[in-house]
C-alpha cells in the first residue's frame, strides 16, 4: 500500500463542517496520515525539517482546504513558500518530491454553476487551481484531476456525507 499525507488547511479548522467530517473520515484509513496545519502551526511557525520529512515518508499528496477568494487558506501558502524550498522540491537537485502524487480536495462555497463562464465567478475551478498544478510541474509530482465538492455555503448533513465519501473514494485511489 502506498502512503498518504493530508495536508488539511481550513483556517479555522473547529468552525469547518465539511473539512472536519473530512479530517475525522481520513483519519480512520490505514496509511493515511491526516496533518492539521492550523493546529500543528497556529503561529504560522512551519517546522521545514518536520515538514519535509513528512514528505519523503509518503508517496502522495492531498492539499485539502476551503476555496477561500480563488486560492487556499494563508497556512497552506505559508507552508508551500517554506516548506518547498530549492534543493529540496525544486532545482538541479530538488527531486524529493519527483514521482509523487499531488491531489487537490477542495470545497466551494458556491456552486458549480457559479464557477462557470456564465456563472457569478466566471471561471471553472480547475482554471483557478492552475497555480497548484503548476506547482505540481516545478516540483515533479504527478497532478491528479481535482476533488471538488461544491455548493458548501448550502450544503445538508447528507450532502456533506456525499462529499467526504468522495474524497475518501479519491483517497483510496491514492493508495491503491
Amino acid at each position: 500500500m502506498k502512503k498518504v499525507l493530508v495536508l488539511a488547511a481550513h483556517r479555522y479548522p473547529e468552525k469547518s463542517r465539511i473539512n472536519h467530517a473530512a479530517v475525522e473520515a481520513l483519519s480512520g484509513l490505514a496509511d493515511v496520515t491526516v496533518h492539521e496545519l492550523m493546529r500543528a502551526y497556529p503561529d504560522f511557525n512551519i517546522d521545514v525539517e518536520r515538514e519535509q520529512k513528512l514528505l519523503h515518508e509518503h508517496d502522495s499528496i492531498v492539499m485539502l482546504f476551503p476555496f477561500w477568494w480563488y486560492s487556499s487558506p494563508a497556512i497552506l501558502k505559508e507552508w508551500q513558500d517554506h516548506v518547498l524550498s530549492y534543493g529540496f522540491a525544486y532545482g538541479s537537485d530538488g527531486k524529493a518530491l519527483h514521482g509523487k502524487k499531488l491531489l487537490v480536495a477542495t470545497s466551494t462555497g458556491g456552486s458549480a454553476q457559479a464557477y462557470t463562464p456564465e456563472g457569478y465567478n466566471q471561471y471553472a475551478v480547475e482554471a483557478l487551481l492552475l497555480p497548484f498544478h503548476a506547482m505540481a510541474n516545478k516540483t515533479g509530482m504527478i497532478w491528479q484531476q481535482p476533488a471538488l465538492v461544491q455548493g458548501a455555503n448550502d450544503i445538508t448533513d447528507p450532502l456533506i456525507d456525499e462529499g467526504v465519501n468522495y474524497w475518501l473514494s479519491r483517497v483510496n485511489e491514492l493508495k491503491g
